[in-house]
């Protein structure tokens, strides 16, 4: 059982609003199915719905337009910029793919059938109505399905490109970092040298498996942090609204077998990512 109490599970889910926990569970705001409220005290249940409201931030608008790529009565695969959440969570609600991607098109069951991290740039893939999620969830279990990434991070002179690196990864609940444990390696991650600005290098990244920063913390692992990283090699406390760093990791390309018709697809961002100490996409 992952959390002792209710309260546990609160904190640990409402995230960067924890603090205001407390108080919402003695005004008895916290409601279970029935309208009953929650002390915290409960034992924590698996599988139990917690209702609440909750206020808005105010939240400054991330740089840049989210870009349709395609869209169809299916899917709509979407060009996303640096800083926008793929979904709402925590303190990034109107600031979200979902939100914006759901008013901009007017499609009201618009929804993620992956995600890229908030720091990330590029393709992401979403489905038009909740009856087509499963089937294009499923994508990122086939193996015939390839993510292609461009990364900027430090060149060694000591490594050789192409590469392959596997390890067992977890991202354990309430942790920044990916942890890097011994046994069997559950995360594959091949790198090739596409280009080089020395300190600097620009790299393609296929993610042989979905691990959670898995790119972030394999690239970490060769000693090769990348550009604009807050979370590896050391947690850095950047505002949540502070949008001057974007992390070079871009989801470049995504092509799959289509779960519907069997179509061979492909989509392609058009972004560049930026050299650091430079105002020139790569």
């Amino acid at each position: 059982m992952p959390w002792a109490t209710m309260r546990d599970f609160l904190f640990a889910k409402i995230g960067p609003a924890r603090e205001a926990v407390d108080g919402m569970l003695a005004r008895g705001e916290f409601v279970d199915q029935h309208g009953h409220p929650w002390s915290g005290e409960e034992p924590y249940r698996p599988h139990t719905f917690v209702w609440f409201h909750r206020e808005l931030r105010d939240e400054p608008p991330v740089p840049g337009e989210i870009v349709i790529l395609h869209q169809d009565e299916r899917i709509v695969v979407i060009d996303k910029p640096h800083f926008l959440s793929s979904i709402p969570r925590g303190r990034h609600v109107l600031q979200s793919v979902v939100v914006k991607a759901r008013q901009l098109l007017d499609l009201p069951e618009l929804s993620a059938a992956h995600r890229l991290d908030r720091g990330t740039a590029g393709v992401l893939l979403m489905t038009t109505e909740k009856r087509w999620r499963a089937a294009y969830h499923s994508v990122f279990s086939d193996p015939r399905t390839q993510k292609t990434y461009r990364a900027i991070a430090p060149i060694r002179d000591d490594l050789t490109f192409p590469r392959r690196v596997e390890s067992r990864l977890t991202k354990r609940v309430g942790t920044l970092q990916a942890e890097t444990l011994p046994g069997t390696p559950n995360a594959v991650t091949d790198i090739e040298l596409l280009d080089s600005r020395p300190p600097w290098a620009m790299y393609e990244v296929t993610p042989r498996t979905g691990k959670t920063h898995q790119i972030r913390a394999h690239f970490h692992s060769l000693g090769l942090p990348l550009a604009g990283d807050p979370l590896y090699p050391v947690i850095t406390t950047v505002d949540v609204d502070d949008f001057s760093t974007p992390m070079q990791l871009l989801a470049h390309r995504l092509s799959f077998h289509d779960p519907v018709d069997g179509a061979r697809r492909e989509f392609t961002s058009g972004r560049c990512l930026t050299w650091p100490g430079t105002s020139d996409g790569g």
